[in-house]
């Protein structure tokens, strides 16, 4: 039997230590394990060589600072994870194998507010459609990370607000899904998603702090703290459209006053411009709009962009990120909207806290959601599972 601080017991920590680290990452040089895992080279350098014996990695030759180096990877045969989103118009749903390579993704509309029952159908046939077009066995399916667009209930694993899904009103996302599917299941709110999303594939990469703002049909901050999404004890942290801009203001849905959201999110937003462009009106009609040079469309952005930063120069003052991601509509309207956040960044932001942040348009659009949820799974996950038996032992 093994006993802690044992030979054998070292020996499986730092089996995990490394896993856990390519897992995170998605590739890492043999350089770059050591350094995120405290290990030495020479002990990286063997652990690789057993964990690519075991089948568990994949090891190819690159460069680094322009010289040769050893790239690692999760094996691409060691298992399948899926993305599923439900944004509040669309649902995605992404396939994607252990060394961060999307195989099939596909989105269409749908309206999330009507039945849970039927979001959760449509999402169960558009996985078995995806696994069928990538060539895999649904059998190798690890796990499913689901993004929806609201604050989980950390003690229920429900929908925190029945404002904002009312038609979801008592479901839990999680086990629903699970039963489907027949597969563990990890669930959290979009803008999470969103930030971790940016994090392993997009804007964040090599970022420790980061704030990822999505601007939609709401207003959410998704933060990294130290590398890790921070959701709080009861799993609202970042929740800034609820941040009060004027107390006398339009009343909000969850029943205050001139909140962020009332200010900047599209059923607010948009009625401003029917008179002249009509009731059909969209987000992303009004950002083409402004990017042709629409005057009401550009002063509409303008306006929400100096709102929202307002927001980011409050989350600048309480945790001071390095980086904060613009993501959703807002993120395509590029400095017509970055400039005006800035400008509020730095007028109501602490000077010091202002100077080091860096912000930035998402990388990844509307997919952010969807790979952040395949991120969700592969950070997770047991690292037991990818090791299978090593040394007589297997995850409990």
């Amino acid at each position: 039997m093994e006993t802690p601080g044992s030979q054998s017991s070292l020996h499986r920590a730092n089996l995990e230590r490394v896993v856990r680290a390519v897992r995170s990452a998605g590739s890492l040089t043999q350089a770059e394990i050591a350094r995120t895992t405290g290990l030495s080279a020479a002990t990286v350098s063997n652990i690789v060589r057993e964990l690519r014996d075991l089948g568990t990695v994949d090891v190819r030759t690159t460069s680094a600072g322009g010289r040769r180096a050893r790239s690692v990877s999760l094996s691409t045969d060691a298992g399948i994870v899926v993305g599923v989103d439900f944004g509040h118009s669309h649902l995605r749903v992404a396939v994607g194998n252990l060394a961060h390579q999307v195989l099939a993704e596909e989105a269409e509309p749908f309206d999330v507010d009507s039945s849970a029952d039927q979001g959760f159908s449509r999402a169960e046939k558009l996985v078995a459609r995806l696994l069928a077009m990538a060539g895999v066995d649904r059998d190798k399916t690890i796990g499913v990370g689901l993004g929806v667009p609201g604050p989980i209930d950390v003690e229920t694993g429900t929908l925190g607000s029945t404002a904002i899904l009312p038609g979801w009103r008592g479901i839990n996302p999680r086990e629903e899904l699970a039963e489907r599917l027949g597969v563990p299941v990890h669930v959290d709110n979009d803008a999470n998603l969103g930030a971790l999303g940016e994090l392993v594939w997009g804007s964040g990469r090599g970022v420790r702090d980061l704030a990822y703002i999505k601007v939609a049909s709401g207003v959410g901050a998704g933060l990294v703290i130290d590398g890790r999404i921070y959701r709080g004890p009861g799993g609202t942290a970042g929740e800034i459209g609820h941040i009060t801009l004027d107390e006398s203001g339009p009343v909000c849905r969850c029943g205050n006053r001139g909140c962020l959201e009332t200010f900047t999110a599209a059923r607010h937003v948009l009625p401003l411009l029917h008179a002249n462009h009509g009731t059909d009106l969209t987000m992303p009609r009004v950002v083409q709009l402004a990017r042709e040079g629409d005057p009401g469309c550009r002063r509409v952005i303008a306006d929400v962009g100096r709102n929202v930063g307002q927001g980011v120069a409050q989350l600048c003052n309480l945790l001071n990120p390095t980086r904060v991601v613009l993501g959703g509509d807002l993120a395509e309207a590029g400095e017509l909207a970055l400039g005006p956040i800035r400008d509020s960044v730095s007028r109501y932001a602490i000077p010091s806290a202002a100077r080091r942040l860096t912000l930035v348009p998402g990388a990844l659009g509307g997919r952010a959601e969807v790979l952040g949820a395949l991120a969700l799974v592969l950070r997770e996950m047991g690292d037991g599972v990818l090791l299978g038996a090593v040394n007589g032992y297997r995850q409990p």
